[in-house]
């Protein structure tokens, strides 16, 4: 007989709102399956002021709630920014319903009846897109970190390699000696810990976009 499974601390978490107990139960069961972590909510706006925003993970939310509905949840969300993908649950769909949906932000509609099959997919795809997402932005945070320790001259020959001159074309643009503009260009490696031309690209476009 085999043991509970162990989550790690930051294991990817699905927030689950719906007023209905025994849906909730009953999907938490569900998506347990998969070894993903649920929280469960009953009550929407509790959802909306304790949950995690900085945890990684998952929310799958009914659209037909009383007091807030699931599409105001969604709309208050994208206005504060959260980034966890949204999957909308309910029971009486519509078209136009579906429509404002996607248009608010929402990874996926689905209707209940859930297809299990259907609702673990969209959710381990959800997941999945939003692990990467974090990894990206902590990457890019660490590369605005190491950008911010070059000085100017460093800038202008790191703006200089990306647009493709030569060490002599950027000592000729900089009066400076090549050897000078060599000496730049390691230390832009090592500062930026890059190993190749396009991991050198890659953090000027981040300079780029963190001064744009």
């Amino acid at each position: 007989m085999s043991g509970p499974v162990i989550h790690p601390p930051q294991s990817p978490l699905i927030h689950l709102i719906d007023d209905d107990r025994a849906v909730r139960e009953s999907l938490a069961l569900l998506i347990g399956t998969v070894g993903l972590r649920v929280q469960e909510w009953a009550d929407p706006q509790a959802f909306i002021d304790g949950f995690d925003r900085a945890g990684v993970g998952a929310i799958v939310l009914d659209v037909r709630m009383p007091g807030i509905s699931g599409l105001t949840v969604l709309d208050r969300l994208v206005a504060q920014g959260v980034d966890q993908p949204v999957i909308m649950l309910t029971g009486h769909g519509t078209v136009e319903m579906c429509r404002r949906a996607f248009k608010a932000g929402a990874a996926e509609f689905l209707e209940k009846p859930v297809d299990d099959e259907q609702l673990l997919e969209a959710l381990q795809q959800a997941v999945r897109r939003h692990v990467r997402s974090r990894e990206r932005a902590q990457a890019d945070q660490a590369a605005r970190e190491r950008v911010a320790q070059l000085s100017e001259r460093e800038r202008e020959v790191l703006a200089f390699i990306v647009a493709g001159l030569t060490n002599k074309e950027i000592a000729r643009r900089l009066a400076l000696s090549p050897r000078t503009v060599e000496t730049h260009r390691a230390n832009l490696f090592a500062k930026l810990e890059c190993d190749s031309l396009a991991q050198l690209i890659r953090r000027y476009a981040v300079l780029v976009d963190a001064e744009g």
